[in-house]
This record gives structure tokens, sequence and C-alpha cells, in this order.
């Protein structure tokens, strides 16, 4: 496929929400469908970068069954295209199997129309490096958010905070626990930012023994110690024009913070057993796992410090908390190292799908990865089981009878809890159930809720 103008097909059969998506993005040239039928014939005439697919299509609309035939059929007429299943909250069993199927993620209902531009334009950015042949390498290619993947909310808007920032010079904090990503999301702030083409150096405080942590920081000069056989630059000088990362900023000793603290106030450096003042242009990019507010109570870290340190913090959810991700990553990951080490097709397991989307993920993403690249290496047939992946196998929930009842009756008893807890403010509720006012208003028509009794 090679269409060269921005595509998306939007396939939903209720009217009233195609109409909606029609117009939510600007960028792309939408096409919709209603069934399974329209929707091929929609894909070979547009040939789409990017489809939303809601899985409630008739004849089944109250089940998942024909989206998931759809899906199939789309995968298998075009494998490189990005689909994005639109799902109910409590449909997370056919959100799981459609990602094993070989969509790229999923999506929950009610739709806020702004997050799912922001997804879909991730889709489509990321359809256009794969066909550049280049999907196997996206974490060495120079692309400002390459190698992160988010379809949670919580990390999605950890993302859009970086691209927020990223252009300006504030130094920024970075916290999460390890394993989720926080290198990854400081190479991302130095990428988007007008520093892009000067160095990023990465220094983990934590790795390095106290009594070598100055003179990697700051350099030193010749003789200054024994063994300082010539002058040397440290980090912080060798990062000049660029961005100096500070992995786990909190393992500091109180005396380098201290001298930490005078560089960030008057960006001058001096070199170990030096003397002469040495003007730096460095932006400062931190990150720890630690509280450092408690850190600071117990006397560990600076409070002055801080507060230079963290003129902008992002919160990195761990994986745990971020809801159906695991198994998007897991298929992220299993396809590269199945492609590195030449296993071919490999999917995952009913069983392994289950396991991945059950389990805490301690070690966050890196654990993750971990796990599929050894399942990886160990697999013997086309399938990679829970046994596999050394995680215990999970007993999933069967669906009700009526999937498309339970969804009205949450999202339903969702809206009418919002609109007491506003006192009857629609902006309001809508704002705390994470939609937009003309979405709550839609979904209040559809399932004939009367709103009025609030005084809307």
């Amino acid at each position: 496929m090679s269409n060269p103008n921005k595509t998306l097909l939007v396939v939903e059969d209720d009217p009233g929400l195609q109409k909606a998506l029609r117009w939510a993005f600007n960028d792309f040239e939408v096409v919709t469908a209603e069934d399974r039928n329209s929707a091929i014939a929609q894909l070979r005439r547009h040939e789409p970068q990017v489809i939303t697919l809601d899985l409630g299509l008739p004849p089944d609309a109250g089940g998942a069954s024909e989206g998931l035939a759809t899906l199939q059929e789309v995968l298998g007429l075009a494998p490189d295209i990005k689909v994005i299943v639109v799902t109910g909250n409590n449909d997370r069993e056919n959100a799981v199997h459609a990602i094993g199927l070989g969509a790229w993620l999923f999506f929950q209902k009610p739709v806020d129309a702004e997050l799912l531009s922001f997804i879909v334009e991730r889709a489509y950015t990321l359809y256009q490096l794969e066909q550049e042949n280049r999907d196997l390498s996206r974490r060495d290619i120079k692309e400002p958010m390459a190698g992160i993947i988010a379809t949670s909310p919580q990390m999605l808007e950890a993302c859009q905070t970086v691209e927020k920032v990223a252009p300006t010079d504030a130094t920024t904090m970075l916290l999460g626990e390890s394993g989720t990503g926080k290198e990854l999301l400081a190479r991302a702030l130095h990428a988007l930012s007008p520093r892009a083409k000067e160095r990023f150096v990465a220094i983990n405080c934590a790795a390095i023994p106290d009594t070598l942590l100055e003179s990697e920081l700051f350099g030193y000069e010749k003789g200054a110690f024994t063994g300082a056989a010539k002058q040397t630059q440290g980090n912080i000088e060798y990062a000049d024009g660029g961005t100096l990362f500070l992995d786990e900023v909190g393992d500091l000793p109180l005396p380098l913070q201290a001298k930490l603290l005078r560089f960030l106030q008057e960006r001058i450096i001096v070199r170990v057993g030096g003397r002469k003042e040495i003007p730096v242009d460095v932006r400062v990019v931190s990150a720890t796992h630690q509280d450092l507010s408690e850190l600071i109570k117990q006397g560990g870290f600076r409070e002055d410090l801080y507060y230079r340190v963290s003129e902008i913090s992002i919160q990195i959810p761990p994986l745990r908390e971020r809801q159906g991700e695991a198994v998007v990553l897991a298929n992220y990951f299993l396809g590269k190292e199945a492609a590195q080490q030449k296993k071919g097709n490999l999917s995952f397991s009913s069983d392994a799908l289950a396991a991945i989307d059950a389990y805490e993920w301690p070690g966050n993403v890196r654990e993750l990865a971990n796990r599929v690249k050894r399942a990886v290496i160990m697999a013997e047939g086309k399938q990679v089981t829970a046994r596999g992946l050394e995680l215990a196998a999970t007993e999933t929930e069967p669906l009700p009878l009526n999937l498309r009842e339970v969804r009205v009756q949450a999202e339903s008893k969702a809206m009418l809890q919002a609109l007491s807890h506003a006192k009857g403010n629609v902006s309001r509720a809508a704002n705390l159930l994470g939609i937009t006012r003309p979405t709550f208003y839609a979904l209040a028509k559809k399932y004939n809720l009367d709103i009025s009794q609030f005084g809307t």
C-alpha cells in the first residue's frame, strides 16, 4: 500500500458517533463504514493507513464476533495497517483477543475525540516508519518519540507533557519506578528540543562510586589525583550545547549535590584540581525512582537542589497501572525478538495473553521485555505460552450474555454519578469522566438518560 495521503477509515455502526469522528481528525481524509462488507470495500478503494474498528458490528452488534472477523479480514488484506479497536469498559477479554489477532491497540468507550486523535496520529507515524522497513530498529531512528509505545491514558498524558516541555530549557524531573522508561522519555525530550543536533549525555549516579562521581561529572585537571595523567572533560562539559541526563539523581552524595546546585545556579563549572571557571550551556534532565520529598525530610537530599532540578516534574506510571498496555508492549517485543532470533511469525497463546494482562509486572517494561526475549529464544512451536513466559496461567471470567446491556448500564450509572457530583454541571461532569461535553450529551441521548433532574 502506497497511498501518499493521510487516510483514516472509521468502522462504526452508530451514525452519530460516525459523524462526530469524521470531523475530529482535521489532518486526515476520513472515510467511514458501518459493517464488514463496506469496511473491506473502503479498504480496497482508499487504502487507509489507520483504521478505528468498533467490535460491535451488525449482525452481531451486541457481541464481538463480526468485529473480530472484520479485523482478521482487514489484516489478511493489509497486514501493515494499524487497527485501533474500540471497545466498551467491560470488554477487556475481546480487546485482548483483538490484540492477539494483530490489532495495534484498543481504545475504550466513551470515545474522547482529542485523545483518540493523538493515538491515531501516533499510529500513522508508526505506519510510515514501518513502510520504510525500519520498524525493527525504531530505538535507533532519529524520530522524537521512537521506541515509546503508549496506549493508556496515563502514559499518553506523560508523552503529551514531554512534547509540551521539550521545546523549553526547563530542568525536568522524570519520576517513576525502575524499568518504566525514564531514559526513553529523557531521550525524547532531547530529540524534540532545539538541542536535538547536539549531544545527549547520560550518567547513572547510582552506578558510579562516590569517589569517582565528581570527576565524571565535572572533569579533572592533570595531576589532580593519582592517575590523572591528562586534563579530562567531565560529562557536564562534554554535553555543552546539548542535554545532560542524570539518572537516579537521588543517589547523589550531599557534597556533590552542593556542587551541582552551584552549577545549576551559575551555569559554571570548575574541574577537580582546577581553578578556572568554565561556562557551560546545557539542559539538565534528571530521573529517580525514589521519593525525594521523603529523602529531603531525612536529610538525604537538598531541598534547594530539588526545586532546581524539578522545574517541571513528569510522573511515569508503573506498567501495572497502564490498563491494557502490557499486551500491546508484549506484542511489540514479540515481533522484534522473533525477527532478531529468526523464529518466523510467532504469536501468543490465549493463556499467555491473559497471563500478561493479569500479571502485576513489578519490574515494569524492562521485566516484560526480558521475559518475552527469553520466551522467544526458548520457543519451539509457533506460539509463546504462559508457561514459556514463566507466568501463571489465569482463568478468564466468562463474558455476560448481553455485553451491550452491561456496557449501557455501567456507562449510564457513571454519567449520572458524575452529574450528581458536579451538581448538574455537564462540563464538570464530562471532565470528571475524561470526555468532552458534546460526547456527554451524545451518550445521554443514546442511553435515553433524563439529565433534566439535575437542572441542566
